[in-house]
């Protein structure tokens, strides 16, 4: 008996190894599982499925919503062209005629020129040089006092460049993103002046400073519009991670920066939010919802694409969602026409949303800390949580689908960020948020940008609203 009780137990013994074995390979076997999953997930983000930008995409871009098709290349049957066309006053005419006869061998001179035949009109610069106007002070004697003339307010050392070459240098750097030293050496290469870095760092200042009140001007506007779209992007400045902020409408920009993102910069004193009681459309972040006072429109576009992403892993509920929107958006017309069966709409959301309920795993608790839910469970509570928001644009007018105005207008900071990689100071990247807010408002109002800073640095008004 003793011997067959040894047996058994060895026996036990035997399989209990090779079953902790099993079990120890099945956690293994999981962990593993689980880092694959996510490895392929993050090796298929694209910009049609995350946030990355569609550069990095590289040859496989894909338009994030539907695009018309059927259209042929090229210019569209009632788009007007732009391009060049004669005048009647040309600055310059030249009359090219036949040197001689081909009969008699007679000379011609261009006083034998009867007629006029083909024109052709030749598009150039000017000769391009700097014009020095010398401002002299006149003096006049009378009842035995010197009477002097007075120097324009703007003029106000014995040699110094003029508004024209100061607006366009402000330009070049601040929308056409060209370093200080480029346009010096642009300056070198075509007029042959010393213009260097620090007179252009110097009139960016000016600039700055005489945008003062403008920029107020078109806060106010913004404050008082239906809708405005709200977006930041990060950048460096002074070798430190920085947000630029954006409130902008199809009329109006208006960027700051700040060295938060979140609260701290939204409730600062440049921040439009504290006083704005409309429409503003965003991305959802967290951040600004701490406003109670305005009514929140959600970016469509940044939904569309999370649902993508778990579409490409298998979800049917984000396939279908995904596919509602979109829906939405062509029986709107793109957002510019509104759905009159509000409650036929809201009822097929809230199913959807039911069957993405039993679809999604229920939240799984740690040992620590509250329960945690999947991605797409969280993307279903904040689709919950915010419906309004989401199908805003089908139900009320002006209303858009997405967020796409604010990230234009705060799209110029990558492309400056890739030119000139940070900011130096905080002071240049305040300069030119304030300088950019105003260029892209003039842009938008159809204002001569040019023309416009000439005017800044000369003092004279410039009216938004006669634009």
């Amino acid at each position: 008996m003793i011997v067959e009780k040894l047996d058994i137990l060895s026996l036990k013994n035997l399989v209990e190894v090779p079953l902790k074995k099993v079990e120890t390979l099945e956690a293994e076997n999981a962990q593993l599982r689980a880092e694959n999953a996510a490895l392929r997930e993050q090796l298929n983000k694209k910009s049609h499925n995350s946030h990355k930008p569609p550069s990095s995409d590289g040859y496989g871009k894909k338009a994030a919503l539907p695009q018309s098709k059927g259209k042929k290349n090229g210019g569209q049957f009632g788009h007007e062209g732009r391009t060049l066309k004669m005048i009647t006053t040309p600055d310059q005419t030249i009359v090219h005629h036949a040197l001689s006869c081909s009969c008699c061998q007679k000379i011609f001179l261009p006083s034998d020129v009867q007629k006029i035949g083909q024109k052709r009109q030749v598009f150039d610069l000017p000769e391009l040089r700097l014009i020095v106007t010398e401002h002299q002070e006149g003096l006049i004697i009378c009842c035995g006092k010197v009477h002097k003339g007075n120097f324009p307010e703007a003029i106000g050392q014995p040699v110094q460049y003029g508004s024209k070459i100061r607006a366009l240098s402000v330009l070049l750097n601040n929308d056409y993103k060209l370093p200080f030293e480029k346009i010096e050496q642009l300056f070198a290469d075509i007029y042959g002046c010393s213009y260097n870095e620090s007179t252009a760092i110097s009139h960016n200042k000016v600039m700055y400073e005489a945008l003062a009140p403008l920029e107020q001007e078109i806060v106010d506007k913004i404050i008082a519009s239906n809708v405005v779209h709200f977006d930041e992007i990060g950048m460096r400045v002074q070798g430190k991670l920085h947000w630029f902020h954006t409130a902008s409408t199809p009329s109006y920009t208006y960027l700051f920066v700040h060295p938060k993102r979140g609260k701290l910069a939204l409730h600062s004193e440049q921040s439009l939010l504290p006083w704005f009681k409309n429409w503003a459309v965003h991305d959802c972040w967290q951040s600004y919802f701490e406003f109670k006072d305005c009514s929140h429109a959600l970016c469509n576009a940044h939904i569309i694409r999370e649902l993508q992403a778990l579409s490409d892993n298998g979800s049917k509920w984000a396939t279908e969602m995904r596919y509602f929107l979109i829906d939405l958006f062509e029986k709107t017309l793109k957002a510019t026409q509104i759905l009159q069966n509000k409650d036929f709409w809201l009822q097929q959301f809230k199913l959807l949303c039911q069957n993405a309920d039993t679809e999604e795993p229920q939240p799984v608790q740690g040992k620590k800390g509250r329960a945690k839910n999947s991605k797409g469970r969280n993307l279903l509570n904040r689709l919950v949580a915010h419906q309004d928001g989401i199908l805003a644009f089908a139900f009320l007018q002006d209303i858009p689908f997405t967020n796409n105005q604010a990230e234009r207008d705060i799209r110029c900071l990558k492309t400056k960020q890739k030119v000139a990689t940070s900011f130096r100071t905080f002071d240049g990247a305040q300069q030119y948020a304030r300088i950019q807010s105003a260029i892209s408002t003039f842009r938008k109002l159809n204002i001569n940008i040019f023309q416009t800073l000439i005017d800044v640095f000369d003092k004279k008004n410039v009216d938004l609203d006669y634009a």
